[in-house]
């Protein structure tokens, strides 16, 4: 199938197009950067899984798309309660490598050099943690979104790992692959299938269709968590008794999120099936103790779920040095 190839006049206006990752004049922040940075990755256990959480950096988002069906003088107050900036929310982007037996599985591909100046860092992070890339044996996308998937591809528009096994939702792959889809959607998401198509369909790539329960390799598996896309997918770690599930972005921030799933983001596609796929996995893993792991969480993003009367609450968990 041949690429669509946007114009760079088109790639430009991406900002425009696309207000839920526009980029602010001035970054803001509670603390000031660091001088010289801080490392971008971070090791556990899992049971017998050894696993790093490695960025790909970071973006903001409007406030203003995010918790689009709350009454504004409600959120403003929970933003405020909450030390949140009221204009901007800054995401970072956590990727899940899992070494689990033979597997190297790597979740998500980042947004590469086409998306966002502040992103597209993951291949230089994983070798700065001593993770050849080359030596990923799995790789599963959640969904096609630009921070999860662009970087699928080098400049030669090859896929960028040729000997990895590339995984992705059935239902994901065929939302973003129907003919005409870009000429159906709103102006501000036609760059996003322009980029999915373009990404899907790489020199080299060859995929392999997911359903719910499918197994990555042993002790790794994808369930399907929609709403957010059509065929959004998270990846479940299994390992001596443990359980970890990386999220994606079926819950995106780690506030608003659990203390009010009904709120839905201006890029949850789906609202009805997002809210009630958030009440679905906060509920499991608060029942069954369950680690998560939120992609657009504060670094690294792993925490748990606490019950709070019908909400819920994210509780980060301890380093172990």
């Amino acid at each position: 199938m041949p690429l669509i190839q946007p114009t760079r006049r088109e790639l430009l206006a991406l900002a425009a197009a696309a207000p839920a990752f526009a980029m602010p004049a001035v970054a803001r922040a509670m603390i000031g950067a660091a001088e010289g940075g801080n490392p971008a990755h971070f090791r556990f256990t899992l049971g017998e899984a050894r696993v790093t959480i490695v960025s790909d950096g970071w973006f903001h988002q409007p406030m203003s798309g995010m918790a689009i069906n709350a009454d504004e003088d409600e959120k403003l107050a929970f933003l405020k309660a909450h030390y949140l900036d009221l204009e901007q929310n800054y995401a970072h982007t956590n990727h899940l490598y899992v070494e689990l037996g033979e597997a190297r599985v790597l979740v998500d591909i980042g947004s590469g050099s086409r998306f966002i100046g502040t992103a597209g860092r993951l291949l230089s992070n994983l070798e700065a943690a001593g993770i050849d890339p080359f030596a990923v044996t799995h790789l599963a996308i959640t969904h096609a979104h630009p921070d999860h998937i662009w970087g699928i591809r080098d400049d030669f528009d090859e896929a960028i790992f040729p000997d990895a096994e590339y995984i992705i939702g059935a239902d994901e792959y065929s939302y973003w692959m129907q003919d005409g889809l870009v000429n159906r959607v709103p102006e501000a998401g036609q760059q996003f299938v322009v980029g999915a198509v373009n990404s899907l369909s790489a020199d080299g790539l060859e995929w392999t269709m997911a359903a719910n329960g499918h197994e990555v390799a042993p002790g790794i598996r994808m369930i399907a968590t929609p709403g957010h896309t059509a065929g959004h997918m998270s990846v479940q770690v299994d390992s001596g008794g443990e359980t970890l599930i990386a999220l994606g972005d079926c819950l995106r921030q780690a506030w608003l999120d659990f203390a009010h799933p009904e709120w839905i983001g201006s890029r949850d596609d789906i609202p009805d099936l997002t809210i009630s796929t958030r009440r679905r996995l906060l509920d499991m893993a608060a029942t069954d103790r369950i680690a998560v792991l939120g992609y657009h969480f504060p670094f690294p993003g792993i925490g748990h779920v606490m019950r709070q009367g019908d909400a819920y609450q994210f509780v980060p968990a301890i380093w172990p040095f």
